[in-house]
């Protein structure tokens, strides 16, 4: 049987590796995948806590709550790189962080 210790274990495996990927990569949408990642682990943490809660579904409705606002914040994220790729050419962070006027 799957425990709660089997998603944390899961959960936090997903987290380490969007740090990872925050950390090592430059490239933006690389980062935004990585900050993805992250935000999909506390999803599941909420999830596997709303599992074991037999009271209420409070940590699903919240992680659904979660789940539509990390589209949204995605989507700016999106077009906000992709403004800085029209005006610097690059998605580069360290590039962009130097091309500062």
């Amino acid at each position: 049987m799957i425990g709660l210790q089997h998603f944390m274990l899961v959960s936090a495996g997903l987290f380490c590796i969007g740090l990872f990927i925050i950390v090592s990569k430059k490239n933006a949408i690389q980062i935004l995948i990585g900050i993805e990642l992250m935000l999909n682990a506390a999803n599941l943490n909420l999830v596997a806590f709303g599992r074991y809660d037999r009271i209420n579904n409070g940590g699903q409705m919240f992680a659904l709550f979660a789940i539509v606002l990390e589209a949204a914040t995605t989507a700016v994220a999106l077009a906000i790189i992709l403004n800085v790729y029209r005006r610097y050419k690059t998605i580069d962070a360290d590039k962009i962080n130097q091309l500062k006027d």
